[in-house]
């Protein structure tokens, strides 16, 4: 599938939105990309990470990760697709952790599973987690990587699509300058307050 293609889908879901937008970096940016409203229709999203796990499978995965939100349901489907187990990790109290009964050990080859990676923040906690106990992290899945160019992820990085979305400081964004457009924040996480 070309990328073409994978946007036109996020586009069709409303998971590709343009606007005025403040990130959860509190940042501003003309578009967004929210892999929720992708992922509420199974058939698209499935037709998406199939592109995904045609760059994985040979990568001798045992388990898949996604730190929760995000990268529940991505792994899940890369889970089923793939014939492996899905699992996930969660924050409690501020930190992020493997619970409800999951494990990996020494053996394990896991990849991470995200719905967008940006800064690889959670991704990067997530390592560290299964790293502690023994598992091998072999790299990270996103439908959307949003990394830039000059980030230097320790990782390989698998994407459906690569999305290279501008964003301003809060004082320099042209579109708060225009005065046109509604500020929105959009997605669920914490931000920090733009000036």
């Amino acid at each position: 599938m070309s990328e073409q293609r994978v946007k036109e889908i996020l586009k069709e879901t409303e998971a590709f939105l343009e606007g005025h937008f403040l990130l959860s970096s509190g940042r501003h940016s003309n578009q967004y990309v929210q892999c929720a409203k992708l992922l509420r229709f199974p058939d698209k999203a499935a037709e998406v990470l199939k592109e995904v796990t045609e760059q994985v499978k040979d990568l001798g995965i045992t388990k898949i990760c996604g730190p929760a939100m995000g990268g529940v349901i991505v792994s899940y489907e890369l889970g089923r697709q793939l014939g492996i187990e899905s699992i996930f990790t969660e924050r409690k109290d501020g930190k992020m952790e493997l619970r409800r009964g999951f494990s990996v050990g020494k053996g394990d080859k896991v990849l991470i599973s995200e719905d967008v990676i940006t800064t690889g923040k959670s991704t990067l906690e997530t390592v560290k987690v299964l790293e502690d106990m023994g598992a091998e992290v072999v790299g990270v899945c996103s439908i959307v990587n949003r990394t830039s160019d000059d980030l230097n992820f320790p990782l390989p990085i698998y994407s459906a699509i690569r999305l290279n979305i501008v964003s301003y400081d809060g004082e320099d964004c042209p579109l708060c300058k225009e005065g046109k457009i509604e500020l929105v924040k959009p997605g669920s996480r914490d931000f920090k307050k733009s000036k």
